[in-house]
C-alpha cells in the first residue's frame, strides 16, 4: 500500500509542477544566475515549492534533495527533485523542458518519473516492474553498432574553464555515428534512451537531481548505465553514460582517453 501511495504522490507532484511550467512558458521571467551559464527562474522555485509541499503533505518525515532548496535530511526515504530540467531552454522559450522526481530508499532508487509538459509525455519506472511512457511499456533500441547510432550529449556549466575536453569528446564521435543531438535536458535525454529514440547518451558532471529518475527509467527499460570506465553509474559520479547496452562497449572504447576526466 505504501508504494502505491508513493507512486500516486510522485505522479501527482510531476503533474502539478508541469502545469506551473506550461502555464508560465513564454512569459517574462525574473532570472538570476548561480554561475555564468547556470540560470534560475522564479518558475523553477514555484515548481519546486509545489512538488515539495505536496510530497511533505503525504510524507512529512521523508528527506528531500531538490535543486533550488536546502536539503531536508533525517530519513532513509528520500525524494530527489529537479523542478525544471532545462531551465536555460525554458528561459529562452525553447520547449525542451521536464520535471524530474526520483524516490530512493536506503540508498537504492525505487521509482522515478520524468514529465515533459509540452509533449504531455510522462515517463515512469519502478524497480523490477519495467518502464513506461504514458502507461505503455518502453524498451531501449536494438541498434547494434555505433556507426548506426543516434547519440545525445550535453555540456557542463564549467565549459568555459576547459572547453577543449568537451570539444575533443564530441570530436571523437562525429565521424563514428549517424548523428548527435544536444537537447538541454538530461532527464529527457535519458528517457529518450529508455524509449529507443536515442541509442546512447553521455555527459559530464550531472547533479543527482538531473539523473535520479532517468537512471531507473533507463535501467528498467533494459539499458546500461556506467561511468567512462564501465563502472556502474552512481548519483554522485562525475561521468555519465547511458546506452541500449548493445553499443556500450564501443562507446567505452571511444571514451578511453577520457576515463581520467573529472
Amino acid at each position: 500500500m505504501k508504494n502505491t501511495k508513493i507512486k500516486r504522490t510522485l505522479l501527482e507532484a510531476l503533474t502539478k509542477a508541469g502545469k506551473i511550467i506550461r502555464s508560465n512558458f513564454g512569459k517574462e521571467q525574473t532570472i538570476t544566475k548561480k554561475g555564468e551559464f547556470n540560470l534560475v527562474t522564479e518558475i523553477d522555485k514555484a515548481s519546486e515549492k509545489a512538488a515539495v509541499e505536496l510530497i511533505l503533505k503525504h510524507f512529512p518525515d521523508h528527506s528531500i534533495l531538490a535543486e533550488e532548496s536546502p536539503a531536508v535530511t533525517g530519513s532513509n526515504s528520500r525524494w530527489i527533485i529537479d523542478p525544471i530540467d532545462g531551465t536555460t531552454n525554458f528561459a529562452h522559450g525553447f520547449p525542451i523542458v521536464s520535471v524530474s522526481i526520483g524516490f530512493e530508499r536506503d540508498g537504492q532508487l525505487e521509482m522515478g518519473g520524468v514529465f515533459d509538459p509540452f509533449r504531455k509525455e510522462l515517463f515512469f519506472a519502478e524497480h523490477s516492474r519495467g518502464a513506461t511512457l504514458n502507461g505503455k511499456p518502453i524498451h531501449v533500441s536494438k541498434v547494434k553498432t555505433l556507426s548506426d547510432s543516434l547519440l545525445a550529449t550535453g555540456f557542463p556549466y564549467d565549459r568555459n574553464k576547459n572547453p577543449d575536453d568537451y570539444l575533443d569528446m564530441l570530436r571523437v564521435f562525429l565521424t563514428k555515428i549517424q548523428g548527435i543531438r544536444r537537447g538541454g535536458s538530461a532527464a529527457i535525454d535519458l528517457c529518450y534512451v529508455a524509449c529507443g529514440r536515442f541509442d546512447g547518451y553521455y555527459e559530464m558532471k550531472l547533479s543527482p537531481w538531473d539523473k535520479a529518475a532517468g537512471m531507473i527509467i533507463v535501467n528498467e527499460a533494459g539499458g546500461k548505465l556506467t561511468d567512462f570506465s564501465g563502472t556502474s553509474l552512481t548519483l554522485l559520479g562525475s561521468q555519465n553514460l547511458a546506452t541500449n547496452g548493445l553499443i556500450h562497449a564501443e562507446i567505452l572504447v571511444a571514451l578511453e582517453s577520457f576515463k581520467g576526466l573529472r
